[in-house]
This record gives structure tokens, sequence and C-alpha cells, in this order.
């Protein structure tokens, strides 16, 4: 034998197709011209490339283990091929060497699964809080009646393409300065399907499917909140061929609501009364999630105070339970008053002895709203 082309590629005589394949795509990594340009290294590329054009192919490996030279007849020979006919096969295995995957030869199939479709669904407070069932429509491919996802007229079908014979890519040898070297590309006639469709089905033009509006019930669970996607298995859009539909995700968009802020599965609002009735204490209705309530507010309650109703809330997602509503007072103070009022005012003041108050005074005192935004920030 001219060449040891077990020993180029550096694998045993029993070495498996895997191993070899391995030792090829490691060496052609280090190897390339692109990487390594120096002649010697050009050489030697070469040479690995003869080696798995032999030792990958099973009948010139047969020949070769029985002391023959497959390559000792080519036209260039294992020196100046190296890209041949039987080389690499075609250009793939190469790519594979340095992108690691080989690319899918074989024609290609027409049915594909669907994308996946996402539509927003608006939601009021109670319902997002308690759940609901909701009818939408949605506007999505489906398999085409007409054809039956196939894409072909009633009575005709799919031939094979007579440019790629069904195999769904061509090929073409082309000689550069490391030989010959055959690549593949998608049949440019059928697109890389490997048949052809003559007479397109006249409802989805050869798709397979059609655009149509449907109906769909969705169950809202209870506690969901905005942002939140509920997904819907098999109910996007039909693939092309009439393949298998993608999925459908509903995205909540919950809607303001006149008194609450939801932070959470917490419930907020904010009463303001008069300093008389924070004085006095004062009972204020409240329209709930649960229906009417009376707020109780115990005389001396002050302006930034706060009142609970425990499991008010909205209803927890995961977990039994619902979140709290929590009211928070605003006590306001008169800017005008009469002269009697002020009168009044005057003689309380007096009674309190509050005349001339000197005030108490302390860092960094906040107000309401001060003291929730740093607390949402961590502080």
């Amino acid at each position: 034998m001219a060449t040891d082309y077990y020993a180029v590629l550096g694998v045993r005589r029993d070495a498996s197709q895997d191993e070899i394949k391995k030792a090829f795509r490691r060496l052609a990594r280090e190897l390339h011209p692109d990487v390594n340009p120096d002649p010697k290294t050009q050489e030697r590329f070469k040479e690995i490339n003869a080696a798995y054009e032999v030792l990958s192919d099973p009948q010139k490996k047969q020949v070769y283990d029985l002391g023959g030279d497959p390559l000792s007849s080519s036209g260039g020979g294992a020196g100046a091929g190296g890209f041949g006919a039987g080389g690499f096969g075609n250009f793939s295995d190469i790519m594979d060497a340095f992108f690691g995957q080989a690319s899918q030869r074989g024609p290609r199939s027409r049915t594909r699964r669907g994308q996946d479709a996402m539509i927003r669904l608006d939601l009021e407070l109670d319902e997002a809080a308690f759940g609901t069932t909701k009818d939408i429509q949605v506007d999505t491919a489906v398999v085409c009646t007409t054809c039956s996802g196939e894409g072909a007229a009633p009575g005709t079908s799919a031939q094979t393409c007579d440019m790629c014979r069904g195999r769904g890519e061509v090929s073409q040898v082309t000689r550069s300065f490391l030989g010959q070297v055959m690549t593949s590309r998608p049949c440019p006639q059928c697109q890389g399907f490997g048949t052809v469709v003559p007479t397109p089905c006249p409802e989805c033009a050869g798709d397979g499917r059609v655009r149509s509006r449907r109906s769909l019930t969705v169950k809202i669970p209870a506690g969901v909140e905005n942002g939140t996607r509920i997904q819907l298995a098999g109910e996007g859009e039909v693939g092309p061929g009439g393949g298998p539909a993608g999925d459908l995700y509903v995205e909540i968009h919950e809607l303001p609501h006149p008194t609450f802020q939801r932070r959470g599965d917490d419930l907020h609002c904010t009463v303001t009364i008069p300093m008389t009735a924070a004085a006095l204490g004062t009972k204020c209705p409240l329209e709930t999630l649960d229906g009417m309530e009376e707020i109780d507010i115990r005389p001396g309650t002050g302006s930034g105070q706060s009142i609970p109703l425990h499991g008010r809330g909205v209803t927890h997602l995961r977990g039994g339970g619902r979140g709290d509503l929590i009211v928070h007072v605003e006590v306001t103070t008169p800017g005008k008053l009469d002269a009697q009022q002020e009168e009044l005012l005057r003689q309380l003041a007096k009674l309190r002895g509050e005349e001339r108050p000197m005030g108490q005074f302390a860092p960094g005192q906040q107000g309401l709203f001060s003291r929730l935004k740093d607390a949402f920030n961590g502080r």
C-alpha cells in the first residue's frame, strides 16, 4: 500500500465508522486552509481528505483492506483530488467538521408544524380575582377542506420532481485549488420537497391551509394578573401541508379599576375624610369585590394610617386563600373657615392647650406615598 490511511487519520484498523468520522472532523478543524494557510498544512489537509474518502466508503474501504488503493486510478489521485465524487459524498462533511452537524439530506416534508399564536384578552378586576369563562374569536390558519391539507387540486396529486428525481437536492462538481469539490443545494424546481404539485388546490393555492375565524371558550383561573399567558395546546396556526397546529397563548390584560389598585394579591384604596370625622370617628360605606361593607374609622385616626380588611383581596393563583383589602386614610384640613367655625376651632385649641403648639420635628419624615414607594423599593 502506498499510503496508510488509518495512520493518516490516527485511528486503529478496527475503528468504527463513528470513530473515523470523529477523527476526520477533529483534523479538518485543525488543518483547514482557512484556519492554517501554511502550504505543508494544506498538503496534510489533502491527505486526511483522501483517507476519509476511502475509509468512510464501505466499498473503497474493503478494497483498501484487501491490499488495493481505490484512489490510485483516479485522475488526480489522493494528492490532487481529495474531494472527488466519492470523497465527502458532498460538501456537507466539511461543514459538519466546522459546525458540528451535517446538513440534512434528502427531501424535506411538505407537512410542518404551525406557528404559535397569541391574542390579548381584557378582564375586569373581579374577573381576574375570581376567575371566569370567556368566549373569544380567533383568526388563524386551518386545514383546507377542499384538499384536506394535501395542497393539490381534487383528483390530482403531487408528482416526483424530474430535476432532482425526488431527492430534494441537486449536486454540482467544481474544481478548486484543493481539487474537485461537490456541493449540494435544494432543488430549485421543487424547493427541496422532492415533489411538485402541477395543479395546486384553487382554495389554498397549494399551501394546504386557509385562514378562518372560529370561536373558542377559555377558562380563566382565579388569581391571574396582568401579563399572565394561558396556553391552549394545539389551538394555534395549522402548519403548511396540513401539519399539526401550534399553540395559542391568551395574554391577560387587566383593566384599571375606578376604586382599587392591585399590588400582587392585595387591593389598595384611599378614603379621604375631614379632620372632624378623623377626630370623632365615623363609618364609611365601601363597595368591595364581595359587596357593600362599612369601613369603621376609629376616633383619632390620623392621615396615613391604613385599615386592613383581611381576605377581601384577590384569590391566590396557586394555593388557597385570598389577599387583603387595605384602606388608606387621608385626612383633609379645611382651607376656608367662616367666623363661627374659626371661633369654635379657637375654643377647641384653647381647651386642648394647642393655641401655640411648638410642633414635633423628626428627621426624614415622609408622607404616605413616599413611604409606600420606599417600601416597594426595599428601603
